[in-house]
């Protein structure tokens, strides 16, 4: 008989869906469609969310796409579906903060911020005030491709310089007291 027993965790509020703590494993799914393809989005949405899919990602790669979430979260609650949405953002932090504005929760690559810490602090700290503003969670989401050159050049392309990318932002959520911060780290 197979026996496990979960690591104690802090629960994250995204949106009606929380996580951890002494919540089930949850389930998430990805859509395939263009976000900015409105209705594609909210009938597969409206698939993941009929089959048991307690998330949806949609990738989010520009300003227009962030925007969209707006239409397609009111779309899916119109219909009765209050499915959270989880924006996957990519390259460029300023789309993270418009997604915040629409999504439940916000992916960033802390590749994507900067490669001076200090400059991590003045582009960051805003996006946690608009996530905090509006109940925004996040996933800091770390590969061996999102590293910085900064943490590159002292740890090289190693777990530790994975670690230590998570851990940058992990110690600026705590010194800002936002809480809801789901990681991810793998290879």
């Amino acid at each position: 008989m197979f026996n496990y027993s979960r690591r104690p965790t802090s629960e994250v509020h995204i949106g009606a869906v929380p996580l951890g703590g002494n919540n089930p494993i949850r389930i998430q799914s990805m859509t395939n469609t263009s976000t900015q393809d409105t209705s594609a989005c909210v009938e597969q949405a409206k698939r993941i969310a009929d089959a048991g899919g307690e998330y949806v990602r949609l990738t989010t790669q520009g300003v227009r796409e962030a925007e969209n979430l707006r239409e397609i979260n009111a779309s899916l609650r119109s219909q009765g579906y209050l499915v959270p949405l989880v924006a996957d953002v990519h390259f460029n932090p300023k789309v993270a903060d418009v997604a915040a504005l629409y999504a439940e929760k916000v992916r960033i690559n802390p590749g994507n911020y900067s490669k001076e810490l200090e400059g991590i602090h003045d582009h960051f700290i805003p996006f946690l005030n608009i996530c905090k503003e509006n109940h925004t969670a996040i996933r800091i989401g770390v590969n061996h491709g999102s590293l910085s050159d900064r943490i590159m050049s002292r740890y090289g392309d190693t777990a530790e310089g994975m670690v230590e990318s998570c851990m940058e932002f992990l110690r600026i959520c705590k010194e800002e007291d936002f809480t809801d911060v789901v990681i991810s780290i793998k290879a």
